[in-house]
């Protein structure tokens, strides 16, 4: 089964990994195939594995063993990011230069009793759209700046969750399907 691993946490301030290492990482732990996308902790690789709780698990602590803190591991398969970019979420939304559009990948299940579309308190997030482990977020840049994840989106969608662009995702993808390193 080919997963693509979605981390949490790689190459911000402070935390930097070089894709190589953490591609010898997931070879060490005997995944196959493992191959990464650009440097924000997206790593794809083959296990006979199909429990992801134990395959998490095994990622995480290892992560946390060789980098020294805590990573949260989001993991999915082609067929899963192929229905989640077929949603298109974010159709009629009309994107400015000030908006980005999100994808929100949790490690526990979204609250299905949300009220969406729900606006951040500093009116600078949008949920939109929630799938039982995604979520589709419109982020509103205050002065070319992004919003931080830590407070509502974490507290709405939980800490070990990791985000990325939807056109990353897309690319994220296509990537995967074509063996790209």
């Amino acid at each position: 089964m080919l997963y693509i691993a979605f981390l949490r946490g790689m190459n911000v301030p402070g935390r930097s990994v070089k894709m190589e290492y953490l591609r010898s990482v997931f070879a060490d732990m005997g995944f196959s195939s493992v191959r990464s996308y650009i440097q924000s902790g997206n790593v794809f690789f083959e296990s006979d594995e199909d429990d992801r709780a134990v395959l998490s698990d095994i990622i995480s602590s290892r992560l946390r063993e060789t980098l020294g803190y805590e990573v949260a591991v989001c993991l999915r398969t082609v067929p899963e990011l192929e229905a989640l970019v077929a949603l298109d979420p974010f159709k009629g939304v009309t994107v400015t230069d000030d908006m980005r559009c999100c994808v929100v990948f949790a490690t526990e299940r979204i609250d299905p009793a949300l009220e969406l579309p729900m606006i951040s308190p500093k009116k600078d997030m949008e949920i939109i759209r929630a799938n039982p482990y995604e979520a589709f977020v419109v982020w509103y840049l205050i002065n070319g700046k992004a919003p931080a994840a830590k407070g509502f989106q974490e507290s709405v969608l939980g800490r070990d969750a990791t985000t990325r662009y939807f056109h990353t995702v897309v690319k994220i993808l296509d990537a995967a399907k074509k063996g790209a390193v």
